[in-house]
């Protein structure tokens, strides 16, 4: 991306009938996207929500107030629409995709599921490796995958999203190995454990990280050890949605820490990314900060399945309207300057 795009997207704005920065964040992030997409006639008009779902074996430690087997159970919730993404998403206009990475079941064919499971949920990273490096490359590529469908369907953007009793876990450990963080900075409550339920996963953690140490220096080989197969499909997906210049909009704690990890792997891709939220989830604003990223949205939310994403797509397709068709103080005669007539 030049940087003159990004000259080129300011003045266009700079331009538009109204006082500059008047239309605040909804500027910058038009700018972004011209940007980005290297032209000044952004459209954002189709999105797909891709919730990446697997299973981890770390929640054998009691990290999750929830059951290993609420993965499953959520696919189908998914498939019968009943789910607060497909609802949102029937709400705003948008497509839902979900893909069975690695959950722990033997799922049958269900509607708008793509089955692609690299394994039955990723080893408990408290005693081994979460992922061999050539599961970890079946994720990624299952990331990647996914983008490629959404490409080939004249998607414009996508949306990161997911679905894994003991995610927020591995993620915390794959952000305290990404960054340094110690684990009181980054594990949090999750789906809801209470104190002494936090005390355990702050623990696990610290052990994981103190067992994989060597290997957490390569983001590739930290994903493989602490991170999970959803996690690394994200950053698979993350990754090549970039490559096809499609916008990528980045959910909570868990894509978050994944577009970190695909940032890590390819520092390129980082301008595709707008952020949709900060959620209530301890260690997703450092997670935030890391990748110098604001997000659109603060409501306090913490369920995942790309339920912000969804939520800022309207904002992004609102900022594209606006550097597309919004009149400039010469086509719309009004003078540009105080004292000269101008608003």
């Amino acid at each position: 991306m030049s940087g003159n795009w990004w000259e080129k997207a300011q003045q266009a704005m700079d331009d538009k009938v109204k006082p500059p920065g008047s239309l605040g964040r909804l500027e910058s992030v038009a700018i972004q996207m011209a940007a980005f997409l290297e032209t000044l006639e952004p459209r954002l008009e189709r999105a797909r929500i891709l919730i990446f779902a697997a299973d981890h074996g770390v929640s054998a430690e009691g990290v999750s107030a929830y059951p290993r087997e609420v993965t499953a159970q959520m696919m189908r919730t998914f498939a019968s629409g009943g789910a607060a993404i497909t609802v949102l998403a029937r709400t705003l206009g948008l497509e839902v995709e979900v893909i069975d990475v690695g959950v722990d079941a033997g799922l049958p064919s269900l509607p708008g599921v793509v089955a692609a499971k690299v394994r039955c949920g990723s080893r408990n990273f408290l005693r081994e490796p979460a992922m061999t490096s050539e599961e970890l490359e079946a994720a990624l590529e299952a990331g990647r995958a996914a983008v490629r469908r959404a490409v080939d369907g004249g998607i414009d953007a996508v949306g990161l999203g997911e679905m894994g009793i003991g995610n927020t876990t591995a993620a915390a450990a794959l952000l305290s190995a990404l960054t340094g963080a110690p684990p009181h900075d980054t594990v949090g409550r999750g789906t809801g454990v209470d104190d002494q339920g936090l005390a355990r996963k702050r623990s696990v953690v610290e052990a994981a990280l103190e067992l994989h140490g060597p290997s957490l220096g390569d983001p590739r080989s930290a994903l493989a050890a602490v991170g999970g197969l959803e996690i690394a499909a994200l950053a698979g997906a993350a990754m090549e949605a970039a490559r096809w210049r499609r916008v990528v909009l980045v959910d909570g704690f868990i894509s978050t820490v994944a577009a970190l990890a695909a940032v890590r792997l390819d520092s390129t891709i980082r301008p595709a990314f707008f952020f949709a939220h900060c959620s209530a989830e301890s260690g997703h604003r450092l997670a935030l900060t890391t990748l110098d990223g604001e997000p659109l949205l603060d409501l306090a939310m913490r369920l995942g399945e790309g339920t912000g994403s969804a939520l800022a797509f309207p904002l992004l397709k609102a900022a594209a309207a606006v550097l597309r068709e919004m009149a400039t103080f010469s086509q719309a005669g009004v003078s540009d300057r105080a004292g000269e007539g101008s608003p």
